[in-house]
């Protein structure tokens, strides 16, 4: 049985519940984080839950934990978990409401729940040979800096992946790359890494910090910018990025290749300087 964390409670999450009144579960009126962890250590957590408090600064809901308190929280869904690379999974919503009503209630109770799973990151032939991708005209809200849990429209885009047989879908919104609909997405052209500039149209990723602060450190040249549909689609190489997917190349886009249809020299770059950023973080608890 897993152990999960409900408004104060450990519990076994098939004993867990919230009313069917909760503006979560109504509107989807809530942000989330996943933190991924490796042997047993949360990788970013203060930057994790600094964008929680974003998201929930821009709903304006009060944090209903201190910081200790969701350092603690985490803590203990980690040593619950049988695994030891984990996905921690942490969701606030406005919490239940007596009426069906759009506007917030006066009284606000949030609801807190917190959820670990196994880490899934890409298999050793998804990093070795990349993923498939298709394109797709960005639908979503104007608020995509938020990470809200009503996420419809990214879920209807990445079954656009699916049904094509493909790992991701990347966006474009009047033209200009926003991001994939579970990543954040980085182009390479000529030796130089472009990444979109981050805004109201992207949600900010920490793994994309993570990448540019990479390529700043080991002086990869980097442009922060818009980028046009074309530029995508005629990159030498193209990555998608996530907490779970840390950094991995796509070789193919609407079934055309990307550059020369591999993994480029770029990512493998990157890649590594990852994979050693990663352990030198855990070595060091960060």
């Amino acid at each position: 049985m897993s152990l999960c964390y409900l408004n104060g409670q450990f519990l076994p999450l098939e004993k867990a519940a919230v009313s069917p009144m909760d503006r979560g579960f109504l509107f989807g009126d809530g942000v989330y984080e996943v933190i991924p962890v490796y042997s047993r250590q949360p990788f970013r957590l203060d930057e994790h839950l600094g964008r929680l408090q974003r998201s929930l600064d821009a709903i304006r809901l009060a944090n209903p934990l201190s910081a200790e308190a969701w350092h603690s929280l985490v803590a203990r869904l980690i040593a619950a978990a049988e695994w030891d690379d984990q996905s921690v999974y942490l969701q606030v919503t406005r919490g239940p409401m007596a009426i069906r009503n759009h506007a917030f209630p006066k009284v606000v109770t949030p609801t807190v729940f917190g959820l670990v799973e196994p880490l899934v990151t890409p298999s050793g032939e998804q990093v070795e040979k990349g993923v498939a991708a298709v394109s797709a005209t960005d639908f979503r809200w104007l608020r995509c800096n938020v990470k809200a849990t009503s996420l419809l429209a990214n879920c209807l885009l990445r079954q656009m992946a699916i049904d094509a047989g493909c790992a991701e879908t990347v966006m474009f919104r009047d033209g200009i790359l926003t991001e994939g609909a579970a990543s954040n997405i980085f182009v390479v052209k000529d030796g130089t890494l472009l990444a979109p500039q981050k805004n109201h149209l992207m949600l900010s990723g920490i793994t994309y910090d993570v990448v540019l602060e990479l390529a700043t450190q080991y002086g990869l040249p980097t442009e922060v910018r818009d980028i046009c549909d074309a530029e995508v689609r005629s990159a030498d190489e193209l990555w998608l990025t996530s907490s779970t997917k840390e950094v991995l190349a796509i070789v193919t886009l609407d079934g055309r290749p990307v550059g020369a249809g591999k993994p480029g020299p770029v990512f493998g770059r990157m890649y590594r300087w990852y994979q050693d950023f990663k352990q030198t973080v855990m070595r060091g608890h960060g």
